[in-house]
This record gives C-alpha cells, structure tokens and sequence, in this order.
C-alpha cells in the first residue's frame, strides 16, 4: 500500500506541533513515507515466526513497574521519558471488562493504530517512539506473545477527556438527540433519523471515568474548563481534522466511519501528541458502505456486535459482565480482522 500524493496534499495540517516524521507505525513499509514507521514494519515483518494471533489477558512482565491496568491497554513504566503499553485481549462493553478475551484482539488493534498513527504524522504527532521491543521486554517472558501488540511511548500527561468525533446520529449521541434535540450543548437540526450523516462532524467530548465507571458526553465548555481555552481548542481542531481524513480515507475502501474517540497528551513544552489507541474497531464505528441504511442500528466491523447480543441479557451493565458464548467471540475476532485487511492491508492468519 502506498500513499499517494493527494492523499497528502488533501490531508489539513494544523500548524504547530505538525510534523511528518515523527509517526511510526506497523504498516506495509511503503505506506508511509517516515523513516520511524519503515523502521518499525522492517523490524516486524522480518520476524520469522508466522503472524498467527495470540491471546494474552492480562500482561505479566517481571522488572518493570506496571503503571496502569486499563480496560485493553496495560502501562509500564520504562523510565522518566518513556512508557511501554501493552494491548491485551480484553473485551469491555458499556465500560464493564467481559470475562472472556478475543484472541488476537490486543495485535490487531495495535496493528491498526500504528497504521493510523503513520497515516496521520503529517497532521498532528503521535506517541510512537522507534525503540525495537526486544530491547526492553524482559529476557525472562515470551517475546511472541508481545511483539504485536505492545509499543514504545513517549511519557505524556494526558488531556482529562475523551475527544470524541461524530459523523452519524448514533449510539449516545442519539439517545441524547431523541430526549432533547442537543448533543453535548450542540443544537442539531430537527427530524434526524438514526445513523443519518450530520451535516458536518462535529466534536462531542465526554468525561474520562475510571475502569467501571461510565463515561458521560460534556459540553466543549467543560473541555475548556477543564484544560484551558487554547488546548481545548487544538484538541478540537486536530480531532475534526484527524476524523475528516481518515474518513475519506476508509470511504474509499467501503467503510463508513460513523463515530470515534481520540486520547491526546501533552510533553513538558506543553507540544500536543494524539495518544492510546487510533481509529480502532475499539474506539470507532466502522460501518461497511454496501449495508448502511438510515433508520437502523447498521451491521458493523466493530464491537457492537458483542453490545446487540449484551442487549438481549437480563444485565444491568455494571460489572460483574456476563460471558460471551464461543459464537458471539469467534464473530467479533472475524469482524476485528476485516476491518484490519480492509483499511490497512494486514492479515492475521
């Protein structure tokens, strides 16, 4: 895969902090002109071991101060600058971890954010640092279990909000719709329908809860409450300008991106870096062109899957989650791996 010139040319930079060399990312190595991103895909497609998914639950990596244990990602600490994060299988719906892992889930995701990271250094830099991991997993673990799913990152404090962007009338941002006709402050035109296109995205930002707790939309001015008018105003703009790419990007291999959630953080300087995770079937809705119709809640590549069949139990939504029978996770695995085959090229086998 290779990006072509208008695919640069139409991507917005947004001025400071933009630089196309600082993204890395686990993608074909002619996907992204950054020396960083050709580095890490040479260094991963040479391993010689097959990429047949592995399952890891939760992470053990003795030697290392394991800073963070979130609902995917688990957080080391690496030294003052620099953090290894680890994307486990764990599935969480409605913010409650689910017992039961996806096999592969944790690379395919990583897989794909990488791609994503790469794809978008040219409009805002992400936390990738170029560091093989071999150099800093402990000799004593499994290094095929990590290889695919764990990255070397900056250390950055995080922006305290989810930057959520919204293409389509879905999921909570419906829900508030029906009940007052606004989306986090936003007034929205009458008479929407469910999954219709909005007339432009918009940024809809929602609070950062603890594992187990449920996030809740907020208004832009609660985002400029909370970090300042200047930095809520670049996470605003590289958020819509991060979605309006990707967009048109997916669009032209038949995916609708109906919605995502971006993470951002700051370094000492106070320079702003997209961080976390990246246009995943984790943090998106990926719709496939060919079955979107508006009035329904349409077919997906993402984990909506798992939340339908979580709609059809007698539970509350709060932990603990009930399990997920084989059929349900083996869907969801197959789901996770087409959107990975279709917007970025990789295959699990």
């Amino acid at each position: 895969m290779r990006q072509t010139k208008r695919e640069a040319d139409d991507a917005p930079g947004l001025g400071k902090g933009a630089s196309s060399r600082s993204g890395a990312g686990t993608v074909p190595a002619a996907a992204c002109p950054s020396g960083t991103a050709k580095a890490y895909n040479q260094r991963l497609y040479a391993l010689p071991e097959p990429a047949v998914p592995t399952t890891l639950s939760h992470s053990d990596l003795p030697g290392l101060d394991l800073l963070h244990s979130g609902k995917v990602r688990d957080v080391y600490a690496l030294d003052a600058d620099r953090l290894l994060m680890v994307a486990t299988d764990r599935l969480s719906a409605f913010d409650v971890i689910l017992p039961d892992p996806i096999p592969g889930k944790g690379e395919m995701l990583t897989q794909m954010s990488n791609f994503w990271f790469a794809k978008t250094a040219h409009i805002l830099p992400n936390h990738l640092l170029d560091v093989p991991l071999d150099e800093v997993l402990p000799s004593t673990v499994d290094a095929i279990l990590y290889r695919r799913r764990s990255v070397v990152a900056r250390r950055l404090k995080p922006i305290p909000v989810e930057a959520i962007v919204r293409g389509h009338l879905i999921g909570s941002g419906w829900k508030d719709y029906q009940a007052t006709g606004t989306l986090c402050g936003l007034q929205l035109p009458a008479g929407l329908r469910q999954a219709e296109q909005l007339p432009e995205p918009i940024f809809t930002p929602s609070s950062k809860a603890a594992v187990g707790d449920h996030d809740e939309n907020v208004s832009f001015d609660a985002v400029v409450a909370a970090v300042g008018p200047d930095l809520a105003e670049q996470v605003r703009a590289a958020s819509l300008a991060i979605y309006a790419w990707a967009a048109r990007y997916a669009a032209e291999r038949g995916i609708i991106i109906a919605d995502t959630k971006f993470e951002f953080g700051t370094d000492a300087d106070g320079k702003l870096y997209i961080m976390d995770e990246m246009l995943t079937p984790d943090s998106s809705r990926f719709w496939p062109q060919d079955e979107y119709r508006v009035g329904i809640s349409p077919p997906s590549y993402d984990k909506q899957f798992v939340r339908d069949y979580l709609e059809t139990l007698d539970w509350n939504k709060t932990a603990p989650g009930p399990h997920v029978p084989a059929e349900i996770i083996a869907g969801t695995s197959a789901k996770y791996a087409e959107a990975l085959l279709k917007l970025t090229g990789i295959r699990l086998d």
